[in-house]
């Protein structure tokens, strides 16, 4: 064990050991704690008991089920296919259809359903414009089990076409030219060859989806509570707006079972992603295959599918922005620009964009910053402390953001010690929520660019008698200033518009954007919904499409398209 031998590294050790025991384990610790305790009758884990005798929890556990394994078949489908396509054949334009198909994983979950609603709705302005909208009065389809299966699987499935396309750009070429010129054909290479390669891979992203649908709010919040089909994350939240404080002993009890069902999906991820070590990744790539005469109707079909998939929700996001009121029908006549000067003329809509901007802002600088510094101690300086450190950060973004944000409460609800404030109805205890949820997002970029380096580098620093501070800016920062900068704006993507979290720990005056579309939603004022839902989207790719070009000038291979 190697343990720190300058005091600039102790000082450095002790920063990061605060941040992440703080923030990041306590709450979750807090938490178990919480759902552990006994009844008030004494009885060993009375509490959790308690909770689970009652008719509503099993009947959410058994929603939460149906739908997660629901979403995930669609993931499995629409991802796999996806990646199918993009890698195995010569179809024309894949870094747009590749972009298309990341579409719903860059949107925030919340308005992924807004937008389907506002697509298939009887007030849709896409379906009245074109004549096919449900009479007034009918109840939307997506208010229903099925709704929220069908866009939690569209919004998860870029996880699988990730994870498969990992697995197929492993696949050897040599092995398939083998059996090509041993006479088999291209459909028996396929089933033979190709399909049970990729499949540890594909299955892999089955369980990452299948992990983050078990913690998903925002589709079953603005899907599930309008069609009455309670999950876990909802009936967490109804538990705790209806009740405050008081239930926290109770959803403590509903948040165990999140967690276990969410180390059971990445547990079955990592035993499925070992079977893919065997794979031969230093040959030549895989080929597409040719697909001659049938390329272009297979195109055609693509292109209709991905446009309907991904496009026509969000131009019906668009559409319902610029008509005046809900129920008219989109025209040049009607065509109005009056919801996008609501949300600058309401004084809680300012304040949710202000909040949003300086909360990922700060989330983004002060995760750089640790990232940096952990990603140095732990791949360069190999300290068996910040190795720790790094494996304790990726806790609170394994479990469900829920969780998180009900630990956070237990931890920062009472007065500080020495300060005598609570965190609890402020600004601070969102940010310290984001600190410990998007840590690893920045984290990881960092530490892969300093796996790059050269220890050599800092050694001879080391031997020219420079500390640990003026190392890490001489000699590490230039070669991951680009994974830092990319690791931070991944963090003010993610943390921009993030609604799980805010929507437990928000109070008056502290609103962020997540929040007031769902709010604004909720309330029946879609058309300002849609308005706001499509500036975080504008905002989002922007970044998004900042972060590509970040990679792609310094890091080519942890591009995505």
């Amino acid at each position: 064990m190697r343990w720190p031998s300058q005091s600039g590294e102790v000082f450095l050790l002790a920063g990061l050991c605060l941040y992440v025991l703080v923030v990041g384990v306590m709450p979750l610790g807090r938490l178990l704690i919480e759902a552990l305790r006994p009844g008030e009758d004494g009885q060993a884990f009375g509490i959790l008991f308690d909770v689970w005798q009652s008719r509503a929890a099993p009947r959410a556990l058994g929603n939460t089920m149906i739908a997660s394994v629901g979403a995930t078949m669609v993931s499995l489908l629409i991802g796999g296919l996806g990646a199918a396509v993009l890698h195995l054949t010569d179809i024309r334009g894949r870094t747009a259809l590749g972009f298309l198909l990341l579409l719903p994983m860059l949107i925030p979950p919340q308005i992924s359903a807004l937008a389907w609603i506002e697509l298939t709705g009887p007030s849709s302005p896409l379906l009245r414009l074109a004549g096919l909208a449900p009479p007034p009065g009918t109840t939307n389809p997506l208010y229903s089990m099925g709704g929220i299966i069908w866009v939690m699987g569209l919004e998860h499935a870029p996880l699988v076409m990730l994870a498969t396309l990992t697995s197929l750009r492993a696949l050897p070429r040599d092995l398939v030219e083998a059996a090509s010129v041993s006479g088999a054909r291209r459909t028996a290479i396929l089933w033979r060859i190709v399909l049970p390669l990729a499949r540890p891979g594909l299955l892999a992203g089955g369980a990452l989806a299948f992990v983050a649908a078990i913690g998903n709010f925002g589709v079953p919040a603005l899907l599930g509570i309008p069609g009455r089909v309670t999950v876990l994350t909802t009936l967490i939240y109804q538990r705790l707006t209806g009740f405050g404080p008081s239930a926290l002993a109770q959803v403590a009890s509903l948040s165990l079972v999140l967690v276990l069902l969410a180390a059971a999906g990445l547990l079955l991820r990592w035993l499925l992603l070992r079977r893919t070590s065997y794979l031969d990744r230093t040959g030549q790539p895989l080929d597409p295959f040719a697909l001659g005469r049938f390329r272009l109707p297979m195109e055609c079909v693509v292109w209709l599918l991905v446009l309907l998939i991904s496009v026509l929700p969000l131009l019906a996001l668009i559409a319902s922005a610029l008509v005046p009121a809900l129920g008219v029908r989109l025209s040049v006549a009607t065509l109005s620009l009056d919801n996008f000067g609501f949300l600058f003329s309401n004084a809680a809509l300012r304040r949710a964009f202000t909040n949003s901007f300086l909360l990922a802002g700060a989330a983004a600088l002060i995760s750089a910053l640790a990232s940096f510094i952990l990603g140095y101690l732990t791949t360069v300086r190999r300290n068996a402390l910040a190795r720790l450190l790094d494996l304790l950060a990726d806790a609170p973004y394994a479990v469900p953001g829920t969780v998180l944000a009900l630990g956070v409460i237990m931890v920062f609800l009472p007065p500080l010690p020495v300060f005598g404030v609570s965190l609890y109805g402020t600004a601070w205890i969102i940010l310290v929520a984001y600190l410990a949820r998007f840590l690893p997002l920045a984290l990881r970029p960092v530490a892969a660019s300093y796996a790059t380096m050269d220890p050599a580098l800092d050694e001879a620093g080391q031997i020219l008698g420079a500390r640990v501070p003026r190392r890490l800016v001489q000699l590490s920062l230039p070669s991951v200033l680009p994974a830092t900068i990319a690791g931070a704006l991944l963090v003010f993507m993610s943390a921009f518009n993030e609604l799980t979290l805010s929507a437990l720990l928000w109070s008056t005056g502290t609103e962020t954007l997540g929040v007031m579309v769902f709010f604004l939603q909720y309330e029946g004022n879609s058309p300002a919904a849609s308005a706001l839902a499509t500036v975080v989207v504008a905002v989002t790719l922007a970044v998004a499409l900042l972060l590509e070009v970040t990679a792609r000038r310094f890091a080519p291979s942890a591009s995505l398209l």
